[in-house]
């Protein structure tokens, strides 16, 4: 069963981090550079902490990285050829130790009611789409009356949640999560009043561009002209957001191969999240047991009554069925999940070694006249813009802000080295346009991939090798999602 409590942070790990993060665990070292000791009045008080350990964020999972062969590993029956065997390297991240649940984006939904209750499109925006359950043929309506808001379900994934929504939500939870770490810290009181644009964001708090109300225990600034400051990145108390994975990460979570391997050596490769080839539990106890919920046959969702082989007629709650060797549960079967990147059906051959994803949007802040970050948007949010060709100008690591077609055919990634890439003076129009006027297909720069299988598909849905795609706006009755989250610092987990 999970252990984990959502969006909740023991007592034990908040003493950690004040020891590891508010001077307990900060060595009065001197710099090796100037010979000024470090975290000292006397000597100025330039802060520095030594041997930070990152701590898990309330639901997530530690996933050790490493090298492994991304993609199909079984016969491709749908000739996709969408996902060639590669070799990559995954970073150390964390993943979500289950699906989002029905209760956690309830909470999302009451708190946006709660501080937006003046701005209703918020509410509406964020609304999982429970039209998704019909079909023309059956009688569905049960599920959508009851799957999201009845407590019966409130243990099983949300579904009729489209990609922006799930990345919403990621962000939500990233504000959350931190403004609760700084309220039981007691450097923020809890603020019920918050509303509108007056609400908590991890990066307007550190920007300065929001205060909240002081709580009892404020951090002491070791500035020798100050008595108490904000919060710093650099203390280490804030965690980084919470996401969606990537693509190759939410595959190598998956197969979970950290259980396979011998002195870095890969003793056995994986069709699916557990070992063999079959899709029933080969234990004594529970021999010929189903490891997964997905469709055995045409028409068969969950076997003959007084022997259902799955327990589930649609999907079943999140933490059913074993855990894969990384502690993740349903990386297989129950609904598919969303991941990060943009589709492409050759992305195996383009993508880097070394954390592949396609997909990234390059923004900078906006700013004033006078160099400073503008006022907060109508949500409370950090006002960014696409980067220019001008501020680009002298990089030679990226050429355009937007590289969701990168190596397309668009012009612009194609242009060599040193040469004329003015966005103006070109025709960026590529296969994979979505704009109205220009070429357009099934796969654009909205298509998401998702990945896993689900109740509604058959086993070969469920390697982890095998993606498919859907615009980013739409949502189904079988995709939901999972977060994951940045680990900073080394791949391995101090002991």
């Amino acid at each position: 069963m999970r252990l984990n409590s959502r969006l909740f942070v023991p007592t034990l790990l908040l003493g950690l981090m004040v020891l590891a993060s508010c001077g307990g665990g900060a060595k009065k070292t001197a710099s090796s550079t100037t010979g000024w000791s470090y975290n000292e009045p006397e000597t100025g008080g330039f802060e520095y902490q030594s041997q930070y350990e990152q701590e898990t964020g309330p639901g997530l999972v530690f996933i050790e990285g490493g090298t492994f062969i991304m993609g199909s590993v079984e016969e491709d029956v749908m000739k996709n050829w969408d996902n060639s065997p590669r070799r990559v390297t995954v970073r150390s991240f964390y993943m979500d130790e289950t699906e989002v649940r029905n209760v956690d984006y309830r909470e999302y939904l009451y708190w946006i009611n709660r501080v937006f209750i003046d701005m209703p499109e918020v509410y509406r925006r964020a609304l999982p789409d429970t039209l998704v359950w019909r079909r023309p043929l059956a009688y569905n309506e049960p599920m959508v009356e009851n799957y999201l808001r009845h407590p019966a379900y409130s243990e099983y994934p949300v579904v009729g949640v489209n990609w922006l929504q799930a990345s919403d939500y990621a962000a939500w939870r990233t504000d959350r999560v931190n403004e609760m770490i700084l309220v039981d810290m007691g450097i923020l009181e809890l603020d019920l009043q918050q509303s509108g644009q007056n609400n908590f964001d991890t990066e307007a708090y550190l920007l300065g561009k929001y205060e909240g109300v002081a709580g009892k225990s404020p951090m002491e600034d070791l500035d020798p002209d100050k008595d108490t400051r904000r919060v710093r990145q650099s203390d280490g108390i804030i965690l980084p957001r919470y996401r969606l994975p990537t693509e190759a990460e939410w595959e190598y979570a998956a197969y979970g191969l950290i259980g396979n391997s011998y002195e870095e050596r890969l003793t056995d490769r994986r069709i699916y999240p557990w070992n063999g080839h079959t899709l029933r539990n080969p234990s004594k106890q529970e021999r010929g047991r189903m490891m997964a919920n997905f469709v055995r046959g045409p028409g068969d969702y969950m076997g003959m009554a007084g022997d259902l082989n799955d327990e589930g007629d649609i999907t079943v709650p999140v933490d059913s069925y074993y855990p894969n060797d990384f502690g993740l549960y349903c990386m297989a079967g129950n609904v598919n999940e969303w991941v990060a990147d943009v589709y492409r059906p050759q992305s195996h051959g383009q993508v880097g070694e070394f954390s592949p994803f396609r997909g990234n949007q390059f923004k900078t802040k906006v700013l004033d006249e006078e160099g400073y970050v503008v006022e907060r948007d109508e949500y409370g949010n950090i006002q960014y813009r696409d980067e220019t060709d001008e501020d680009i100008l002298d990089r030679s690591n990226y050429r355009t802000s937007d590289n969701r077609n990168f190596r397309d055919g668009d012009a612009i990634s194609n242009i060599s080295m040193g040469g004329n890439w003015s966005a103006s003076e070109m025709d960026t129009e590529n296969m994979y346009a979505d704009s109205p006027g220009e070429l357009s297909s099934t796969i654009s720069d909205r298509t998401r991939v998702y990945k896993g299988g689900s109740w509604r598909d058959r086993a070969y849905w469920l390697s982890p090798g095998t993606r498919r795609f859907l615009d980013e706006r739409e949502s189904r009755d079988d995709i939901g999602f999972r977060c994951a989250m940045t680990r900073v610092g080394g791949p391995s987990k101090s002991k």
